[in-house]
């Protein structure tokens, strides 16, 4: 008797349809903007507008700016008040009093949450359209990119002292900051956050970003003149820039003072030798020596002031560090971070 195949019949399986699956949007890379505002009422309008220009031409980023009312006491908050509502980008970070330049940025640094960071001044001698630059070349690999002043409309003195500080700087410190640059340079976010825990008060943030190593680039500009105002750093903010750039990043002038002792102790000698030579061979002609007595005294009172007032100011560093203070305190923070869709 022939078996059977009592099993059911094979139906053939029923096509498998899958759904589209909808590409992942693309993130685009967000670049925060630190700007220090100080008294700068009568240019902050025109700043913002020309930075919007230059950022719209770039629909493939997002931004962020924030600006850091550094204690300013004209109009300058109520302006960027104004900017933070009508600009969803804008993020407004209002000081509870004037902490200088420095800690401004320092601040911004703090709260910026870009994937690059670009520091540069609302005065509009930085323009606008080369911070895109700076973007430029870091999409081309560079962590950190400096703007580097092909040429300043600045006064003659300016330029010139400009100069040679840079080049005096450079030469008496182990640290390769670059020549003619200030604080205009775009940080990649793992350099920004690097730098966020340099926390020293007496800051020099170009030397500090210089120091820090990383893949480095230059892109040159020629700065504009100052659109409106007079300058935030006149002669007096500009010594104690200098001074805070010295004093962090070299012991030069601890060791200019043992050269000077060593100098002063020689010219001494020759003076007693001089002295003594006059009163054994030449008698006749010795007088009290009031004179030379009085230049020896003034000349090593000189010298010991001078000495004293350079060990004083890397004393007053550590003394400032060791009291352990709040770099900066902010009153309020006024919008919100975010991208111009």
């Amino acid at each position: 008797m022939t078996q059977q195949d009592i099993r059911p019949p094979a139906h053939a399986p029923a096509p498998v349809v899958l759904a589209p699956v909808a590409p992942a949007p693309v993130r685009r890379p967000l670049i925060s903007y630190v700007l220090p505002v100080y008294n700068e009422q009568d240019g902050i309008a025109a700043f913002h507008a020309e930075l919007s220009a230059a950022l719209d031409g770039r629909p493939e980023l997002d931004f962020e700016l924030v600006y850091v009312n550094d204690g300013s006491s004209d109009g300058s908050l109520a302006l960027l008040t104004d900017l933070a509502a009508k600009d969803g980008r804008v993020r407004v970070v209002d000081f509870a009093r004037n902490f200088g330049h420095q800690l401004a940025i320092t601040a911004g640094l703090d709260l910026a949450t870009g994937d690059a960071v670009i520091v540069m001044d609302t005065d509009l001698q930085d323009p606008p359209r080369v911070s895109l630059e700076l973007v430029d070349a870091w999409r081309e690999g560079a962590e950190i990119v400096h703007a580097r002043r092909r040429s300043r409309q600045d006064t003659a003195f300016k330029r010139a002292t400009a100069h040679l500080y840079y080049r005096v700087l450079r030469a008496s410190t182990e640290v390769d900051i670059p020549l003619d640059t200030g604080d205009f340079r775009l940080l990649d976010r793992r350099v920004a956050d690097e730098l966020r825990k340099y926390r020293e008060r007496s800051r020099f943030v170009r030397g500090i970003v210089a120091s820090m190593g990383y893949r480095q680039a230059e892109v040159a500009f020629d700065r504009d003149e100052r659109f409106a105002g007079e300058t935030k750093y006149p002669l007096r903010k500009m010594a104690k820039l200098a001074i805070d750039g010295v004093t962090s990043f070299s012991t030069a002038p601890l060791k200019m003072i043992t050269r000077l002792g060593f100098t002063v102790l020689a010219l001494s000698l020759a003076g007693i030798v001089y002295a003594l030579a006059m009163k054994f061979f030449r008698p006749e002609i010795t007088v009290s020596g009031w004179t030379m007595l009085m230049c020896v005294v003034l000349f090593l009172g000189g010298v010991q002031m001078l000495s004293l007032g350079v060990i004083g100011t890397y004393i007053g560093r550590i003394y400032s560090e060791s009291q352990g203070r709040p770099l900066y305190l902010v009153r309020e923070v006024i919008g919100g971070s975010g991208s111009d869709d």
